[in-house]
């Protein structure tokens, strides 16, 4: 497992998580899917799809509500976790281990702008009032 402190979140509640050759993995917060309730869709792009930074990629639906998802990073969708895809409840089992949504070729760094964990569950907490 990676260090978690090298996960980055955004004020959208997406995360990315650097994962070595220029690669990140990319899923929705455990804050977000406790908020969204049981999720029972998850619409996402497929591999070697596009993602630009800030720009929406996808959505999660529940049974309370439907999200859209946006992208932490730039980059070319090189894998989607077909697992989630199958059993989107994985996603409130286990939203930042198993219930990762995609990983992602890198063009460049991981924005410096994005919250770290601290400032994320501050954020978090503060939006959830």
């Amino acid at each position: 497992m990676s260090d978690p402190s090298l996960v980055r979140f955004t004020k959208t509640h997406e995360w990315v998580r650097p994962e070595g050759a220029g690669e990140a993995v990319i899923g929705i917060s455990d804050h977000a899917q406790a908020q969204l309730g049981d999720v029972i869709f998850l619409e996402l792009p497929s591999a070697g799809a596009h993602l630009t930074a800030g720009q929406r990629f996808g959505a999660v639906e529940s049974v309370k509500a439907a999200s859209d998802l946006y992208s932490p990073v730039s980059g070319e969708v090189v894998e989607v976790n077909q697992a989630a895809v199958s059993a989107p409840e994985v996603v409130n089992q286990d939203a930042q281990g198993a219930g990762w949504l995609l990983r992602v070729r890198l063009e460049g760094e991981i924005p410096t702008g994005l919250l770290d964990p601290q400032a994320y569950d501050a954020f978090a907490e503060s939006d959830s009032h």
